[in-house]
């Protein structure tokens, strides 16, 4: 367990575990990095991996202000930078994403590929992006959230699995394994990053993406419709896209084998390891 002290006084809270070419991870809104640890157990045999929360989220720093896309790719940024990674993977779930590709013009020397999951570059939809939810379900949610914070939350957790997914047996080490380790973020945190979850957009980036890019995505997805990869695929030019059928929105939750195994053979291709 390590904080790094990124500036400002914000303390980005780690967790480092395996060697090998290193893998950072970087998880979705009002979660912290514990929702990978099927991941970073799976992978830290040939990986060094990096989980990180987000400012405001997990046991990082929480300020009053400073929840803007910028300060959060600047965090990540800060964080490669600090621990000197190089040939490193970018691991971005949902905001995560979002964030993972407002970070990469920045750390784009020090990274050799990413891996987006349930992604998208704009969560809300418009005019010319008709892959978002509509504005008006982020709104909702504000208002549920300063009403009453934590059923709006243990809500939220609950719309990233299908119906299937909750009730299969899939979904007990979820809860025995993860729910436990999951920190809630402030209101305040919470309220800020959901208005720059909504707002945010990083589609110029994605035409500038020249490493091998592996977009994850459940065709089951409520909270980013899966059309949001596909839009992705068909602008990076160097992407590989998976559909996995009757998954929600944390595939590398409710079906972490499947998941891992899609992952473990990307990364294989991309660091030569069999």
């Amino acid at each position: 367990m390590v904080f790094q002290e990124i500036k400002d006084s914000i303390a980005i809270h780690c967790e480092t575990t395996g060697a090998g070419p290193p893998l950072v991870f970087v998880h979705g809104w009002s979660l912290c990095g514990a929702v990978w640890r099927f991941q970073t157990e799976h992978f830290r045999d040939r990986h060094r991996c990096i989980t990180m929360d987000l400012r405001g989220h997990g046991r990082s720093s929480a300020p009053e202000a400073g929840y803007g896309i910028e300060d959060f790719a600047s965090d990540l940024t800060s964080l490669c930078e600090q621990l000197d990674l190089t040939g490193a993977t970018l691991v971005g779930w949902s905001m995560g994403a979002i964030i993972t590709l407002a970070a990469y013009p920045k750390l784009r020397d020090r990274l050799r590929s990413l891996i987006l999951v349930s992604g998208t570059p704009r969560f809300t939809s418009s005019g010319d992006y008709p892959h978002g939810l509509p504005p008006k379900e982020t709104r909702g949610l504000s208002l549920r959230l300063k009403r009453n914070p934590g059923q709006t939350l243990d809500a939220f957790f609950r719309m990233m699995f299908t119906p299937e997914e909750a009730r299969g047996r899939s979904f007990e080490p979820i809860c025995r394994d993860i729910v436990p380790l999951l920190c809630r973020p402030s209101c305040t945190a919470a309220l800020h990053s959901l208005d720059t979850l909504a707002s945010a957009d990083v589609r110029a980036v994605l035409s500038d993406i020249r490493i091998p890019c592996l977009l994850i995505h459940g065709r089951m997805d409520t909270i980013c419709p899966a059309g949001a990869s596909r839009y992705m695929a068909e602008r990076i030019p160097r992407a590989y896209l998976a559909i996995m059928d009757g998954a929600g929105h944390a595939p590398q939750l409710s079906r972490p084998e499947e998941f891992n195994r899609i992952t473990g053979d990307f990364l294989g291709k991309v660091y030569g390891i069999d």
